[in-house]
């Protein structure tokens, strides 16, 4: 899985890294607010782990960006106010979780590894241009709905969690069938045709962009 980890204090965040590292995730640096953005808006991750207080913009405003933008991937802010108004502020803004400085390194990846599993069991419902996809329910919705098969809803999911994101044929192979060995990343392109149909078949005004082998965007017409 891949983490982005923003954190503008560098010894902290190495040593943070490194322990997650450990922990089998692909862990991206970066050390104040405007990187943080550019690498959410260019990227897909499965967990941002974002320090309130950095430079140039803080974790705040970078998750209120990222919401607006319809990017749904979740969010631990790390702070060193314990105040309730400061929490608060933070779920409001689109937070999934907040943790206070100092933190034992154990509740940190606790936390982490709750935001990923509740990422694949959640039964939210996403929404992008006027389509809905009910994850629970594998259904995907406009002006009428159709059922998705096991592997169209993930793949769906993944293009709604990301809207706009530039994703290789590599990185969702990687994500959606990383368990699957008897599979080649010719399965992405044959999965991508089938959601491109259904989505015509519900009258949907966005689109999956992207030629096979190569790299795959879900826009808004």
């Amino acid at each position: 899985m891949k983490l982005l980890l923003a954190e503008d204090e560098k010894e902290l965040a190495r040593a943070l890294a490194a322990v997650i590292t450990l922990q089998g995730y692909d862990v991206i640096q970066v050390f104040d607010g405007e990187q943080a953005s550019a690498e959410l808006s260019e990227h897909a991750f499965d967990v941002a782990v974002l320090d309130i207080m950095m430079p140039k913009k803080d974790g705040m405003q970078v998750l209120r960006d990222m919401r607006a933008a319809g990017d749904n991937t979740p969010v631990l802010m790390l702070t060193a106010k314990a105040e309730v108004e400061n929490r608060v502020e933070g779920l409001d803004a689109g937070a999934n979780d907040y943790l206070t400085k100092p933190f034992a390194m154990k509740e940190l990846l606790a936390r982490i590894r709750v935001l990923t599993r509740d990422t694949e069991k959640t039964h939210e419902a996403l929404v992008f241009g006027n389509v809905k996809l009910d994850i629970e329910k594998q259904e995907l919705s406009c002006t009428n709905s159709i059922r998705l098969a096991s592997k169209e809803a993930e793949l769906m999911t993944y293009f709604m969690r990301n809207p706009g994101k530039e994703l290789s044929t590599q990185t969702i192979f990687e994500h959606i069938w990383k368990d699957d060995k008897d599979v080649t990343e010719e399965v992405v392109w044959m999965y991508v045709s089938f959601l491109r149909k259904k989505l015509e078949s519900v009258s949907a005004d966005v689109f999956i962009t992207g030629e096979k082998n190569g790299s795959f965007i879900l826009v808004q017409e």
